[in-house]
């Protein structure tokens, strides 16, 4: 089992940036695919990045150019940097750790996104 905790979310205005982090409790965390989904209030739960043990990364077009996935191993933890936010991006942040060896994925709690205009 997973234990995924997310940090960082909060009240921003459109333009500005945030950090979001996901420490992990996982002993095979370099191994893992980890993501960062979001859901906005209505709306089903969207990918937004991921990156793969080895550094792949991969984002959803809304979120290319202005959001960076990023982990470091050492840590266990798992970034988005978000910048030139907008409103539209205002959500219920949440982080994902995959193992292909696996038949269920991990969740964490969660983190709101705020963007006002």
């Amino acid at each position: 089992q997973v234990q995924l905790v997310e940090s960082g979310g909060g009240l921003v205005q459109a333009g500005g940036s945030l950090r979001l982090s996901c420490a992990a409790s996982s002993s095979i965390f370099s191994l893992l695919v980890m993501g960062w989904y979001r859901q906005a209030p209505g709306k089903q739960r969207e990918l937004v990045a991921t990156i793969t043990s080895v550094g792949g990364t991969n984002y959803a077009d809304s979120a290319k150019g202005r959001f960076t996935i990023s982990r470091d191993n050492a840590k266990k933890t798992v970034y988005l940097q978000m910048n030139s936010l907008k409103p539209e991006d205002t959500a219920v942040y949440y982080c994902n750790a995959y193992h292909a060896s696996w038949t269920t994925t991990y969740w964490g709690q969660g983190t709101q996104v705020t963007v006002s205009s």
